[in-house]
C-alpha cells in the first residue's frame, strides 16, 4: 500500500509541477518573470525526477535498498537542481520588484549556491553508498540553508513593502519546506518514518509554483479584459 500511495503522489506531484513550468513559459515569454518562475518549475520537477522516478520503480519491485547507487545519483542531481531552483527564485524577485543594483547581494547568493554545489561533489558524500555519512549531510545543507534564509527575508520585505497579495506567503512556503526537509536530514537514517516529512516539503514547493501560476492567470486575464 505505501508503495502504490507513494508512487501515485510522486507521479502527480511530477506531471502538476513540469507541466504548470511548461505552460507558464509558454504563457509567460512575453513577461520575463513568469517565463523565469515556469524554467524554475520545470527545474525543480525535472531535477525530483531522478531521485522520485528510480525510488518508485524500487518501491514497486524488489525494494529501495537493492537501488541504493541509483537513489544515491538522483539525491545528487536534485540537491544540485534544487540550489538552481533558489538561484532562479532570487531573479524572479528582483525582476518582480524591479531591483537594479544591490550586486552584492548577488554575488552572496551565486557564492552560496556554488558552495552548495562544490560541496555535493565532493566524493566524501558517498552518494551511492548505503552508509552515506551524516556529516557531509550537514556540510552541503549549511550553505543551502543560508541561501534559503536569505530567500525567505528577501520575499518577506519586498512582499509586505509592496502589499504583493500573490506571492505574501512565499517567505512561509520556504519557512516550512526547509522545516520539513532538515528533519529529514537529520534524523532519516535514524528514524526512517520522518522521511515521510518529504511528502508535505513537496506540498511546500507545489505550493510556491501555484503562487506564481495562479499570479500569472490572473495578470493574464486582467490584461485581456
Amino acid at each position: 500500500m505505501r508503495a502504490i500511495m507513494e508512487t501515485l503522489f510522486d507521479v502527480v506531484y511530477l506531471v502538476l509541477v513540469i507541466t504548470i513550468g511548461i505552460r507558464m513559459m509558454v504563457k509567460g515569454r512575453k513577461e520575463k518573470q513568469y517565463f523565469w518562475f515556469g524554467l524554475m518549475a520545470v527545474t525543480l520537477g525535472s531535477g525530483d525526477a531522478f531521485h522520485l522516478i528510480p525510488r518508485a520503480y524500487a518501491l514497486c519491485t524488489t525494494g529501495l535498498e537493492n537501488f541504493t547507487a541509483a537513489l544515491g545519483i538522483g539525491k545528487l542531481i536534485t540537491s544540485v537542481t534544487m540550489t538552481l531552483f533558489y538561484v532562479l527564485l532570487y531573479y524572479i524577485w528582483r525582476i518582480r520588484y524591479g531591483v537594479k543594483e544591490q550586486n552584492g547581494l548577488t554575488v552572496c547568493i551565486c557564492l552560496l549556491a556554488a558552495a552548495r554545489i562544490v560541496l555535493c561533489l565532493f566524493p566524501q558524500n558517498e552518494w551511492t553508498s548505503a552508509d552515506a555519512p551524516l556529516s557531509w549531510g550537514i556540510y552541503r545543507n549549511i550553505p543551502f540553508l543560508l541561501l534559503g534564509l536569505l530567500i525567505i527575508v528577501l520575499f518577506y520585505k519586498k512582499t509586505h513593502e509592496t502589499n504583493d497579495r500573490a506571492l505574501r506567503f512565499m517567505w512561509l512556503a520556504i519557512v516550512l519546506s526547509f522545516g520539513f526537509y532538515i528533519p529529514v536530514v537529520l534524523f532519516a537514517d535514524a528514524v526512517p518514518v520522518i522521511g515521510m516529512l518529504m511528502i508535505p516539503k513537496t506540498c511546500a514547493y507545489v505550493w510556491i509554483v501555484l503562487m506564481g501560476y495562479y499570479d500569472m492567470k490572473e495578470n493574464l486575464h486582467c490584461a485581456k479584459a
